[in-house]
């Protein structure tokens, strides 16, 4: 539909004029070298974004499709936790924020696909992070819920509305956040999560 295409669309642009931009200022004579490495740096970081972006565009159309093929093994949700934690942490830290978490469950172990997984959890805790402007205290934990693991990421961040809250798993959907303008993304996020919550036979819900 148009929502979709004109926010694809936007979304796409934005690293692409970036890249434009840092390429100019790689090929002005006038800059000076010693600022290079930094407009390489973006350059890669922006088209890292990109692929990402078209990546999960993908990923989001073969799911609806039911054409994504899930790649299950036996995996232990601490351990999968624990990894992206560990990247997660660089971007905590440089907010002057904290990251704790409490591993309850006593059976971790899943079935699930490994990538897709990651995925999720780099979402919940990106968000996480991107909707506490203030020195962030992000809490991660687990335990045993009737038909498997409940995991839990919680924030102190600013919170969400009611209609946010009935709105905030749909396709393209962003957090209206006001002046708020750090807040980049697609608004995929959240759909994603979902989509693969649910190919895995799993549910989310959100509380604020």
């Amino acid at each position: 539909d148009l929502d979709f295409i004109n926010n694809m669309t936007h979304e796409l642009k934005t690293p692409v004029s970036t890249i434009k931009l840092a390429t100019e200022m790689l090929m002005d004579r006038n800059v000076p070298r010693e600022g290079m490495e930094r407009y390489m740096q973006i350059i890669l970081d922006e088209n890292h974004r990109l692929g990402d972006q078209i990546e999960r565009v993908l990923q989001i159309a073969k799911i609806e499709k039911s054409e994504a093929k899930l790649k299950v093994e036996e995996l232990n949700v601490h351990e999968v936790l624990t990894e992206v934690m560990e990247h997660a942490l660089l971007n905590i830290e440089q907010n002057n924020g904290e990251l704790a978490f409490d591993f309850k469950s006593g059976q971790p172990v899943i079935e699930a696909d490994k990538v897709h997984l990651t995925n999720i959890f780099y979402n919940l805790l990106d968000n996480a992070v991107k909707y506490t402007p203030k020195l962030p205290k992000i809490k991660v934990w687990t335990e045993e819920a009737e038909n498997g693991i409940l995991i839990s990421v919680e924030d102190n961040g600013i919170g969400m509305s009611k209609d946010v809250q009935k709105n905030i798993f749909d396709k393209f959907y962003r957090v209206p956040t006001g002046n708020l303008h750090n807040v980049k993304g697609f608004g995929l996020g959240l759909s994603y999560v979902k989509l693969i919550t649910e190919a895995h036979g799993g549910n989310i819900q959100v509380q604020s």
